[in-house]
């Protein structure tokens, strides 16, 4: 029996358990499959991604202060986060991925980076 190619259609040669004619077809079907359908999907990874380069760049440290108009001024979202942590005292902590910040006095910020 001899199998179609799911992306072109042409017959498949070679071995039993291939599913693709070729490289190129393989590649196009994963691409058009994998790829973010919905623009919502797109926009908000660029968003954390862009929040996460942000942080990163201001706590080099791992542990630093800055301010609400500085990380606005780099084009921090405050709507994209990925987790919340609340400590036993009660502090809320936002995290993209494993840079957080804490809102403190003021229109201050703690940023943190979260061990491994």
């Amino acid at each position: 029996m001899q199998k179609e190619c799911p992306e072109c259609g042409n017959k498949i040669f070679g071995r039993i358990d291939k599913k693709f004619c070729s490289d190129g077809c393989r590649n196009a079907y994963n691409n058009r499959i994998n790829k973010d359908s919905k623009n919502l999907i797109r926009n908000t990874n660029n968003r954390l991604r862009k929040n996460y380069r942000i942080l990163e760049e201001l706590n080099p440290r791992k542990k630093s202060k800055t301010s609400r108009a500085k990380l606005i001024e780099k084009g921090f979202d405050f709507n994209y986060i990925t987790s919340i942590y609340t400590t036993k005292a009660g502090k809320i902590y936002y995290f993209v991925y494993d840079q957080g910040y804490l809102p403190i006095e003021g229109d201050y910020y703690a940023l943190v980076k979260r061990d491994d």
